[in-house]
């Protein structure tokens, strides 16, 4: 499915485009593993899960699909984007 038919179906998603990569994370989450990337100039982690581990993108330039979720932690709430569709640029 393309970009544009994801943003016209699903009205809280968001498209970036060629987006640095500032850090990027992998961990176990039962079977699968987690990724969270931080972007430049964003406060906010990118988090998406593949069945494997994936190449480090730390420092490339990335096209993201995403939306804004909550996640609560000991009590506290933490904002987070989750990731639909990632490519590099």
């Amino acid at each position: 499915m393309s970009v544009d038919k994801l943003l016209a179906k699903h009205q809280s998603l968001t498209h970036t485009e060629n987006v640095r990569v500032a850090s990027h994370t992998q961990r176990q989450d039962g079977e699968w593993v987690r990724h969270t990337l931080m972007l430049e100039g964003v406060d906010v982690p990118f988090v998406f899960k593949r069945t494997k581990p994936y190449q480090s993108l730390k420092g490339a330039r990335v096209n993201l699909t995403y939306y804004p979720v909550t996640e609560t932690v000991a009590g506290m709430e933490f904002e987070q984007m989750k990731v639909v569709r990632i490519k590099r640029a």
